[in-house]
């Protein structure tokens, strides 16, 4: 099972729909995807139409032991979509995964405790902060896709979270990397996310996707419907740019030509 983490730690950036749309254009092209919602906020839960009596089971319990991957897992009305729910709760696990001894490691080694054949993909979905639950997620993934709001501030974060991968490389998992940065919000209207993108695309080059993510309001009402864009309205730029994205996330996949077959 490819394991990706869906990270960056300022909010508002696109991260939850960012998750949400590409796990589902994945689902659309075939692929078997667990989505693992490792936020307190639980908005990629709630963007799937998970209600809160269904989450009986969630991502804390799996990070705390109390369950294992296979029991947190609940199926979605997206087609071969799964997903690991979260609730508030899930905050309280900052505090106390302190008295665990592999603290970095619990959600890594729920992975390994459970059979991935049922799954091609795992996409994360990580808080906005570089706190333990984030750390996991990295310490769980193979690579990392990283959503970048085309503003100003957003390239102050992501300075930040380079070096995050570089000690979680340097510590717990060598093997880490960033596989696209995707850039979200973006205004053809505005000089300043032309200007973003060209210096991101400048700083990091090929790592930069060449899709862009703009601006659309469809995109923003699906989770009040409990619906991926994708499915809330197919037609609109958002979901028809989410769905470039994953194409060009499976080009870079390193086991895309055997799961697509």
């Amino acid at each position: 099972m490819i394991c990706l983490a869906v990270a960056n730690q300022k909010g508002g950036v696109g991260k939850t729909t960012t998750a949400i749309n590409v796990a589902t254009a994945l689902a659309a092209m075939g692929w078997r995807v667990l989505l693992v919602d490792l936020d307190p906020q639980g908005n990629a839960s709630t963007g799937l139409g998970i209600t809160q009596s269904e989450r009986i089971r969630t991502s804390y319990e799996l990070l705390t032991g109390d369950c294992s991957l296979a029991e947190a897992v609940i199926s979605t009305r997206v087609p071969r979509l799964d997903i690991v729910p979260s609730t508030a709760d899930l905050s309280g696990a900052e505090v106390e995964l302190v008295q665990y001894e592999n603290r970095t490691h619990r959600l890594a080694e729920a992975f390994d405790a459970s059979p991935s054949r049922k799954w091609d993909i795992a996409l994360i979905d990580c808080p906005p902060s570089l706190g333990m639950l984030t750390i996991n997620a990295m310490v769980a993934a193979q690579s990392l896709l990283v959503p970048l709001q085309c503003e100003f501030f957003a390239l102050e974060g992501l300075s930040q979270l380079l070096s995050t991968v570089e000690r979680i490389r340097a510590k717990f998992n060598p093997s880490l990397s960033i596989l696209g940065v995707a850039l979200t919000m973006y205004d053809r209207r505005n000089r300043l996310s032309e200007q973003v993108a060209e210096d991101v695309r400048a700083c990091l080059g090929q790592v930069v996707f060449k899709t862009v993510i703009p601006r659309n309001v469809r995109l923003s009402e699906a989770p009040s419907h409990g619906l991926p864009a994708l499915i809330y309205d197919i037609k609109c730029s958002g979901s028809e740019a989410y769905m470039g994205l994953a194409r060009e996330l499976m080009a870079r996949l390193p086991m895309a030509s055997k799961v697509a077959a």
